[in-house]
């Protein structure tokens, strides 16, 4: 029986091999006395060609383009951070330990953000609470009421309001966010 299985790892083993695509080494495996390249493709993603009615359609969605191409690794990047954070809180040996973290990274975190923030639109930073609610699954008010507290996200709310905005906007990708999400997919796979 040992036998067997040596056989078929040293028959594995001699199935993989690799070969030059290009100048390329890549994975190939001999089928009938082939080599057969083994690539990885990325995804790719096909949508119904859109149709514009007039050129201020168009200008609109090269906006949208523009915007979440702007904001999406910011949203990215905050969903680091917050995994990050938390599971380094995870680390921390009692409640004072954290809290004194969490002022430490609110701290830096209004020291990086903030700039980059008064640089966005209107419309940028709103979009930014949709995809930051697609990357973490949690709404802004959430995430800031969990990591700082009930006050402060009310407080942060209330700012909000007071532009027209809300911490509390989900992301739909199913619904009214369905553009939005599609151009995401092609950023992100670098179609866009």
């Amino acid at each position: 029986m040992a036998f067997f299985f040596s056989f078929i790892a040293a028959y594995l083993h001699a199935q993989e091999k690799t070969t030059t695509i290009n100048g390329y080494l890549v994975p190939a495996c001999i089928y009938e006395g082939d080599t057969i390249a083994s690539l990885r493709m990325p995804t790719l993603y096909v949508f119904k060609p859109l149709i514009f009615s007039n050129k201020k359609q168009r200008n609109k969605y090269n906006r949208l383009v523009h915007n979440v191409k702007k904001t999406l690794p910011i949203a990215k990047e905050v969903n680091r951070a917050i995994i990050e954070t938390y599971e380094f809180l995870q680390t921390l040996p009692n409640e004072k330990a954290r809290e004194k973290h969490l002022l430490a990274v609110e701290k830096s975190v209004k020291e990086q953000y903030t700039p980059r923030m008064k640089k966005l639109t209107f419309s940028q930073g709103k979009l930014l609470i949709k995809l930051i609610n697609r990357e973490t699954n949690s709404s802004s008010y959430e995430l800031v009421k969990a990591f700082l507290g009930p006050f402060k996200a009310g407080f942060y709310q209330a700012f909000a309001a007071i532009f027209g905005a809300s911490l509390k906007k989900e992301y739909h990708p199913e619904d009214e966010d369905e553009m939005i999400e599609q151009i995401v997919l092609l950023v992100e796979s670098g179609q866009l």
